[in-house]
C-alpha cells in the first residue's frame, strides 16, 4: 500500500477498438454527450494519482486473437458473450454487424476516428471552462463569467457547480435543463434539488441553500 501510496496507481485495460463502437452506441441510446461518446480513452485520469491506461484500443479483437494464437497462446471466450442477457452483448451480437453491413465500410474504425475527435473537443471545452474559473471558494458560480458563452459551455459549468454541491439530490434530466435555461437567463430564482436545498440565483450567483436557511429568510421577510 506504502508503494501505491508513493508512486500512484496505474491499471492496464484490455479494450480493444470493437469495445469503442460497443461503447458509443449504448452511450448514443441514453443521450450521452462528448465527455461520454469519446470513452473508453486510451489515458483515463480517475483521480487520487489514479490512472486507467488502454494500450489496445488501436487493434482489432480479430488481430489480437490472430497475434496470440501466432504465438501459441490460447484465447478463452467468456461464455456469457453470446447470450444476450447484456445490452452491451446484444450491441456486440445483433447491432454492429448489421451496422456494418449496412455502412458498408468499417463502421468500427469510422467509431475509433470519431471518438478521437469527440476527445479533443470534450478537452478543449474542459480547457475553457477551466481559464474562466466560474467557481467561487465557496462553492457558488459567478454567472457574469458563464452567460453569453456556449451553451455547451455553460452546461459544464452547471455539472460542475453541481458535482460540487455534497448536498443536493439527484436531479432530473428535465429538472437539468430547465436549471440550465434558468442560469442561462441569469434572472432570480429557485429551484429544488432535494430534500435539503435549493438551487438559488441572486445577484449573479447561483448557490446552493440549505432548506432550513431558506425557511429562516422567509421567515425574516415575514417578520
Amino acid at each position: 500500500m506504502t508503494f501505491f501510496e508513493k508512486h500512484g496507481r496505474t491499471l492496464w485495460l484490455g479494450h480493444q477498438q470493437d469495445d469503442i463502437a460497443e461503447t458509443m452506441l449504448m452511450r448514443l441510446a441514453r443521450g450521452s454527450g462528448t465527455a461520454g461518446l469519446a470513452a473508453p480513452r486510451p489515458v483515463q485520469s480517475m483521480g487520487a494519482r489514479r490512472v486507467h491506461l488502454r494500450p489496445l484500443l488501436t487493434l482489432k479483437k480479430v488481430e489480437i486473437i490472430a497475434a496470440l494464437r501466432a504465438t501459441g497462446a490460447a484465447w478463452r471466450e467468456d461464455a456469457t458473450n453470446a447470450q444476450g442477457d447484456f445490452f452491451r452483448n446484444r450491441v456486440r451480437r445483433d447491432v454492429l454487424p448489421a451496422w456494418t453491413e449496412a455502412a458498408q465500410r468499417d463502421a468500427g474504425a469510422g467509431a475509433a476516428r470519431a471518438r478521437e475527435l469527440l476527445e479533443e473537443d470534450d478537452v478543449a471545452l474542459e480547457r475553457w471552462l477551466a481559464e474562466l474559473q466560474p467557481l467561487g471558494t465557496d462553492g457558488a458560480l459567478a454567472l457574469k463569467k458563464i452567460l453569453g458563452r456556449p451553451r455547451a459551455v455553460v452546461r459544464r459549468a452547471l455539472h460542475q457547480w453541481l458535482l460540487a454541491q455534497s448536498h443536493a439530490g439527484e436531479l432530473s434530466r428535465q429538472g437539468f435543463d430547465a436549471l440550465l435555461v434558468a442560469v442561462e437567463r441569469g434572472r432570480p430564482t429557485r429551484h429544488s434539488l432535494g430534500r435539503e436545498g435549493f438551487a438559488v440565483i441572486r445577484g449573479g450567483w447561483l448557490r446552493f441553500e440549505r432548506v432550513g436557511k431558506a425557511r429562516r429568510r422567509f421567515q425574516r421577510r415575514a417578520n
